[in-house]
């Protein structure tokens, strides 16, 4: 009788502390390589179809580059410069665009440009699923950053309906 006790409380407090563990557990969506991949080769299309040679570049959730693509002619600068604005994108969770735009108009903000890996230039836009970012697309080489922004959000927009399936 007394094991059964004992062994009824073991299970009870064992079962009561599960709950608890499971809340310090995150399950987090994230950019495949492949759905990366199929992102970039849209940018590459949308701005070669505008004649802008260009370097892509995507990062997953935690900043980190899971595919770099430069087109034949564009510039050697392009291909820093686009990983600077996805890892900007992504940070800031809001298109580079808007957040250069924001520095410039808020003095509290213009020391946003300090930040290592920060690039204050349109071209870097987020990847979100909901209200959740889990990755983002960086592109320069374009004759302006509103362009790379706009290839960026064309490559975005063609691969919206596989963007719940594949992160």
């Amino acid at each position: 009788m007394k094991k059964s006790i004992l062994l009824a409380a073991v299970l009870f407090s064992g079962a009561a502390a599960m709950p608890a563990f499971a809340s310090n557990v995150l399950s987090e969506k994230n950019l495949s390589l492949e759905f990366a991949d199929k992102l970039a080769q849209s940018a590459i299309q949308a701005c070669s179809a505008k004649n802008y040679n260009v370097a892509v570049t995507v990062v997953d959730r935690a900043g980190v580059v899971k595919i770099v693509k430069r087109m034949d002619n564009a510039g050697p600068h392009t291909v820093e410069a686009s990983r600077m604005k996805a890892y900007t994108a992504l940070t800031t969770k809001n298109a580079t665009g808007d957040v250069m735009k924001s520095a410039q108009d808020n003095a509290g903000a213009q020391n946003m440009r300090d930040i290592p890996g920060f690039l204050l230039l349109g071209g870097g836009v987020p990847v979100k699923v909901d209200n959740q970012t889990i990755g983002a697309i960086g592109i320069g080489g374009a004759p302006g950053g509103h362009l790379d922004q706009q290839c960026a959000v064309d490559a975005l927009e063609a691969n919206k309906s596989l963007l719940n399936t594949s992160a």
